[in-house]
C-alpha cells in the first residue's frame, strides 16, 4: 500500500518537473524579442501550449508510465491555468469555464500542430497554424516571425525523438535550436 502512495507521489513530482520545464522553455526572451510573440497573457499561453504539445508529443509512443506522466502533466497545466486566472482577478464562478476553454484551446492547437508537423501536410501548414494562433493573440502587432518559430518547433520535435523534453530543455538544446533559427538567446 505504501509503495502505491510513493509511486503516485513520484509521478506527481515528475509531472510537476516536466511542466516546469515546459513553462521555462516558453519564457525564453527570444520568443518575445526576436520572434515577435506578444508578451501578453495570451501570447504566453500560446507558448506554454506549444511547448506542452512538444513535450507530450515526444512521449506519445511510449508505455503506460509515460501516458500517466502525460496525464498528470496536463493536470498540472490545468491547475496552473486555474491559478493564473485567479491571480488575474477572474471571478470564482467564471474560472472553471475559462479553464475549460483553455484546455479545449490546448487540444485544438495540439491537433493543428501535429498536422503541421506531419510529413503529408503542406510544407507551410505549421507556419500557418503558428501564425494563426499566436498572431491572433497579438491584437494589432505586425505578426509573429512564423518561419523562425516553425524552424524552432521542427528542431525541438526532431530532438525529442532521441531525448525527453526535460533533458533537452535543461541541457541547452532548446536554446541552441532557438539560436539556430536566426535569433539570439541573450
Amino acid at each position: 500500500m505504501l509503495q502505491w502512495f510513493k509511486r503516485q507521489a513520484n509521478a506527481s513530482r515528475k509531472a510537476g518537473e516536466l511542466y516546469g520545464a515546459v513553462v521555462t522553455a516558453a519564457r525564453q526572451p527570444a520568443f518575445y524579442r526576436d520572434m515577435r510573440v506578444p508578451d501578453t497573457p495570451e501570447g504566453r499561453f500560446e507558448l506554454v501550449a506549444l511547448h506542452l504539445f512538444l513535450a507530450l508529443e515526444g512521449r506519445k509512443d511510449l508505455g503506460t508510465e509515460e501516458h500517466e506522466l502525460a496525464r498528470r502533466t496536463i493536470e498540472a497545466f490545468v491547475a496552473d491555468m486555474d491559478d493564473c486566472m485567479r491571480e488575474m482577478g477572474v471571478g470564482d464562478l467564471t474560472v472553471p469555464k475559462k479553464v475549460k476553454r483553455a484546455a479545449a484551446a490546448f487540444y485544438e492547437r495540439a491537433l493543428a500542430y501535429r498536422q503541421g508537423l506531419d510529413g503529408a501536410a503542406p510544407s507551410t501548414a505549421l507556419e500557418e497554424n503558428l501564425a494563426r494562433y499566436i498572431s491572433e493573440s497579438a491584437s494589432g502587432n505586425e505578426g509573429i516571425a512564423a518561419a523562425a518559430l516553425a524552424h524552432y518547433v521542427r528542431g525541438v520535435a526532431t530532438a525529442l525523438k532521441t531525448a525527453p523534453f526535460e533533458v533537452i530543455s535543461s541541457d541547452g538544446t532548446l536554446g541552441r535550436i532557438l539560436s539556430s533559427s536566426g535569433t539570439n538567446t541573450t
